[in-house]
């Protein structure tokens, strides 16, 4: 299988060289990542700034754009041929509830499916980020996995995994995503001229992180994986919508 591995924290980050290593081992893999750590860059695209590419004494390619502009320039430009699966990560933290929205992991695989290819995103749900050896070889096992069910059209899969020994990792959860509550923490400081400056805090602590949530998985030792949609219609409100909307329009 033909692979395009991105990530969101940059081409020098252990988590994209482990999981090249593990899947390089049977699948023909191509790594195009940000030059630098582009970590809650979300679906940004450098529409107003050229990209460069350099090529890496390892064979990586670097991009100095987002992880979106990497996937695209990728199967638009860089690549000889068309691949057959876009792979995202592996994560340093993870993406969990929430989160997603914010996430560049999530959003290289979001473009994947954009340009029309089935995508992965994966994390290692820990600060620590010690074993990304087992979050590779759940990837693994999801890869062969898609060969036999691929994935419907308008979805993606995100991927958690706990900073274990894969001799320690639960199993595999399919999940829904958790909640978190709003975050309400900034910092604010001062630079050296004495002028004010804000620093994000902490996210919000969980707020739905009940049995069958992509934090409940991971919080009892399994990998989540919570198959996301692409479209992001609210289909339960059309018929809500319309009904007053048409009502409002005849008065």
């Amino acid at each position: 299988m033909k692979i395009l591995l991105s990530n969101d924290d940059g081409v020098f980050a252990k988590g994209l060289a482990t999981l090249y290593a593990a899947l390089s081992k049977n699948h023909q893999v191509t790594v195009i990542a940000p030059d630098r750590n582009c970590s809650a860059s979300s679906n940004a695209l450098s529409i107003q700034t050229p990209l460069r590419v350099q090529h890496m004494e390892n064979g990586f390619l670097a991009v100095n754009g987002t992880p979106s502009d990497c996937v695209h320039l990728g199967i638009n430009k860089l690549l000889a041929q068309q691949p057959d699966l876009v792979v995202s990560g592996i994560n340093h933290g993870a993406n969990l509830g929430d989160d997603i929205i914010y996430s560049g992991t999530v959003a290289a695989a979001t473009e994947g499916r954009h340009m029309g290819l089935p995508a992965i995103a994966v994390s290692l749900a820990s600060k620590s980020q010690q074993n990304f050896d087992t979050a590779a070889q759940v990837v693994v096992e999801i890869v062969d996995k898609l060969a036999q069910h691929p994935l419907p059209a308008n979805q993606i899969l995100n991927i958690n995994v706990p900073d274990v020994a894969p001799s320690e990792l639960k199993g595999l959860k399919v999940t829904r995503q958790g909640k978190r509550h709003k975050a309400e923490n900034m910092t604010k400081a001062f630079d050296p001229h004495g002028k004010e400056i804000y620093w994000y805090g902490d996210v919000g602590p969980e707020l739905d992180a009940s049995e069958g949530t992509d934090f409940f998985a991971i919080t009892h030792g399994y990998a989540s994986i919570t198959p996301l949609s692409i479209d992001m219609t609210a289909h339960n409100s059309l018929v809500t919508l319309a009904s007053w909307i048409t009502k409002d329009n005849h008065k």
